[in-house]
């Protein structure tokens, strides 16, 4: 059996609250009685994409687990690589993927420079393929990215998701393997399905959004900023099954903006 824990939008800036909000998260992890597969954390790590932003932010996620990272709307690619990760700064695209045994979890960077919205460049999805040509068919592969590539039906982040979504969807279906999909970028627990899989969205760890029938259309009180950061742990047993969890983290923080 396979436990990933899976949290994304922590929005680090230079306040003190996505910072607690993040630490409380990582703090839980740490103080689990068994080691994770994995910790994804699926973009928006930074708020402004400032260098002091990812070194906080690499501070914050480095943990006993594995920890994989992927961009987001509010991050930059060459910032991103230089001060979380550690690499040259490079605009290409921060594919990364992470083998453990038994599975494989692929990330894919959607994030678009310039760009609220996004889409996976030929250049991520020609590396998708090589990582699952690379893959048995046996072995269970999780792919993810920080924009959903359907609609969720919450109009502030459909009008920003990930876009050219046909392409991905007809390389899935040359890969059977292809377990379930995983996202953020809408900061709410939700799930749904893209090209008949799995499509599992993290909370976000800043803010939690207000669905749309939970305020006016006009109303600027779109994030909540008292609900407790959250995550997700995608549990894949030896059966191929995928069941997910979702689990509050208490933290005491207050002010700040989402």
């Amino acid at each position: 059996m396979h436990v990933i824990a899976h949290l994304s939008d922590t929005h680090i800036d230079s306040g003190p609250r996505s910072i607690e909000r993040t630490r409380a998260v990582m703090d839980y992890l740490e103080d689990l009685p068994y080691d994770l597969d994995a910790v994804l954390v699926t973009g928006d790590i930074a708020d402004h994409a400032l260098p002091t932003e990812y070194e906080q932010a690499r501070r914050l996620l480095t943990s006993r687990h594995p920890v994989v990272v992927s961009p987001g709307n509010h991050d930059e690619r060459a910032a991103f690589r230089q001060h979380l990760l550690g690499q040259p700064a490079s605009v290409a695209p921060v594919n990364v993927v992470h083998r453990a045994a038994g599975v494989v979890i692929a990330l894919c960077d959607s994030s678009a420079p310039g760009k609220d919205e996004g889409c996976l460049e030929d250049e991520t999805l020609a590396w998708l393929e090589d990582v699952l040509a690379e893959t048995p068919d046996a072995v269970p592969v999780l792919v993810g990215f920080h924009h959903p590539p359907t609609l969720l039906h919450v109009p502030f982040v459909d009008g920003i998701r990930q876009f050219g979504a046909e392409r991905l969807a007809a390389l899935t279906g040359r890969h059977p393997n292809i377990t379930a999909f995983l996202c953020g970028h809408a900061h709410t627990p939700a799930a749904t399905t893209f090209a008949g899989r799995p499509l599992l969205v993290a909370p976000g760890v800043v803010s939690t959004l207000r669905l749309g029938w939970e305020h006016r259309a006009h109303a600027e009180d779109h994030v909540h900023l008292d609900q407790p950061p959250a995550l997700a742990f995608h549990v894949l047993d030896d059966e191929g099954r995928l069941t997910t969890h979702y689990r509050f983290v208490t933290a005491r923080s207050s002010g700040g903006t989402a």
